[in-house]
């Protein structure tokens, strides 16, 4: 087992203090109620005499924490344990007297009455009316002990099963980003590949531009946030790749707050919803295609929107962003980032399909270049 924490020796002695105080305010009132045997009170001697009752303790307190730490009542030895405590307690209990004994002796000396009772007798009887105080003291101190080690283990367990949690949440996103890329590149590479003979000029645009892409996603390779801004420049990136791919049937339009280019968000978490909204929105169709990407901030949520002018949900295209990797790639990040904070919205009540996300809004640690500009 690991070492156990014993308190600093300060604080021990500044409770041992105090209760010597509670002790010494008693023992004088008590002795000021006893009107039948008036006594002269030695205020000076009687709170020092209070204050060793509990300094002795607290002076043994690292060897009482160091036993209880040693022989464990809650392990498989508890008998041995138990048998340790118990002779351990007795040996406390003769200590504590003898120390008693010897302050009353250094305080009084000579004037101490003992008349026709031997010394034997007089040690037994404050040994006897200490007894039970002295068990319950050392008892008290190993009972201590073992609710300040459960408690900082406790602690220490939680702090590892949160690190463990948040290790399986950044391989789980890892994990996610790592399936996401190569259904991106294939995509891509596909739709060049559909360009090479019958447009090679696009289709060399289009592998410099899927060039500057990708140097750009490993530059930012490792993070899990960037900001709204890096987004945009990458998604910029990626959809004049595709407008190359469809020349003028492809417009986009941006609205974006200003206000939001520093906020922090999931690495690729646009490309993928501007992906399905060109794939099964604006494809099908053979008129003007427009994406649009808005952000905007309200109290203290990030909403981002990619909409499309396409032909909307239909049930095939339903079933299908429902097994897409982009969307499930997507909902299962979110989930691992944010849990219940974020939403995810379909509109389709226009012309095409809106998809808007809500997460908490937070300043991202650094920004990045200025490549993107509002509008």
């Amino acid at each position: 087992m690991p070492g156990t924490w014993r308190p600093p020796l300060r604080w021990v002695f500044a409770t041992a203090t105090v209760l010597g105080f509670f002790s010494f305010l008693q023992a004088y009132r008590l002795t000021t109620l006893n009107l039948r045997y008036p006594m002269d009170i030695e205020v000076g001697r009687l709170l020092l005499l209070n204050l060793v009752y509990w300094y002795i303790p607290a002076s043994l307190s690292t060897v009482m924490f160091g036993l209880a730490h040693r022989f464990r009542i809650d392990g498989a030895r508890f008998i041995q344990a138990l048998a340790v405590h118990a002779g351990a307690a007795l040996l406390y209990s003769v200590v504590h007297c003898a120390g008693m004994v010897a302050t009353r002796w250094i305080l009084w000396g000579g004037q101490m009455k003992l008349g026709t009772t031997p010394w034997t007798a007089f040690v037994q009887r404050i040994y006897l009316s200490n007894l039970d105080w002295t068990l319950m003291t050392y008892t008290t101190v190993v009972a201590l002990s073992y609710a300040l080690h459960y408690s900082r283990e406790s602690h220490a367990r939680a702090v590892k099963e949160a690190q463990l949690e948040t290790r399986l949440v950044e391989a789980r996103l890892r994990t996610l980003e790592a399936e996401l890329h190569p259904h991106f590149l294939f995509n891509t590479l596909h739709a060049i590949s559909s360009l090479v003979h019958t447009n090679p000029d696009s289709a060399d645009r289009m592998i410099s531009r899927l060039s500057d892409l990708l140097r750009l996603t490993f530059d930012r390779s490792g993070s899990p946030g960037v900001s709204l801004q890096e987004e945009l420049e990458f998604l910029q990136k990626y959809l004049e790749i595709e407008q190359t791919r469809f020349q003028d049937r492809l417009s986009v339009r941006y609205e974006i707050d200003p206000d939001t280019l520093d906020a922090e968000v999931p690495r690729l978490i646009l490309q993928p919803l501007v992906e399905n909204a060109i794939k099964h929105g604006l494809s099908p169709q053979t008129g003007q295609g427009l994406v649009k990407i808005s952000s905007s901030r309200h109290d203290d949520s990030l909403w981002l929107e990619v909409s499309d002018n396409g032909v909307g949900l239909t049930a095939g295209a339903r079933a299908r962003l429902r097994s897409g990797v982009g969307l499930s790639n997507t909902r299962d990040r979110l989930e691992c980032l944010y849990g219940p904070a974020h939403r995810i919205e379909f509109s389709d009540d226009i012309k095409g399909l809106a998809v808007r996300l809500q997460i908490p809004f937070h300043r991202a640690p650094s920004a990045g270049g200025a490549a993107f500009q509002v509008a």
